[in-house]
């Protein structure tokens, strides 16, 4: 493996992962279809439950004002985000990212959400594979993190399936359901480039 500093900067052009019977592509904001989907996937009740973003949105041009946010972050090399898609019909899936990079640590964030058409087919498990492969091997990352609320059964389970290791809970570490003024719990999951690879 290359030494990070050999690495190319992420505003460089990048090929996207395909595998696993998924394509992971970008968000364009400025598509009427991705804003729809991207505001219909953090309207989930499910997501919701689970997640409270720190800029709301409510509506298709917030949406789109965070998808371009979302695509500065990454010219900048603070993340990348992903559509999730079939590889074969092309049809939206969901969402995964590589998140709150820091480059001199080798160290990212990563989170998902699979829209409710979608769920129950492995699709969160087969991207956050992906983006992972994708993290060690293009970006030089050395440690992924992954955290969920405690008590999110399904998000640990991808976490496991993807060979990210339970460390601990994080007391306090992300907001309550649809607030900003209270907070929860935090199961932290982390695999590192130099883990034994999870059993596909």
């Amino acid at each position: 493996m290359s030494r990070t500093s050999d690495r190319l900067p992420l505003s460089v052009p990048r090929p996207r992962p395909a595998g696993h019977g998924l394509r992971l592509g970008a968000w364009d904001p400025d598509s009427d279809a991705d804003a729809e989907t991207w505001l219909r996937g953090l309207l989930d009740p499910d997501f919701r439950r689970w997640n409270t973003p720190l800029n709301l949105v409510t509506d298709l041009d917030s949406v789109r004002e965070a998808l371009r946010g979302r695509a500065r972050q990454e010219a900048d090399g603070g993340s990348v985000s992903f559509r999730v898609t079939d590889e074969e019909t092309g049809a939206t899936l969901g969402h995964v990212g590589v998140n709150e990079i820091n480059r001199p640590m080798r160290v990212a964030r990563v989170g998902y959400w699979v829209l409710p058409e979608a769920r129950g087919r492995g699709v969160a498990t087969r991207a956050l594979l992906l983006a992972a492969e994708y993290a060690y091997a293009e970006l030089g990352l050395h440690r992924l993190e992954l955290g969920h609320g405690v008590g999110h059964g399904a998000s640990c389970r991808v976490a496991e399936r993807c060979g990210f290791r339970a460390e601990g809970v994080l007391r306090d570490a992300m907001f309550e359901a649809e607030r900003h003024d209270a907070f929860r719990d935090v199961h932290l999951h982390a695999r590192l480039a130099t883990d034994e690879p999870p059993v596909r």
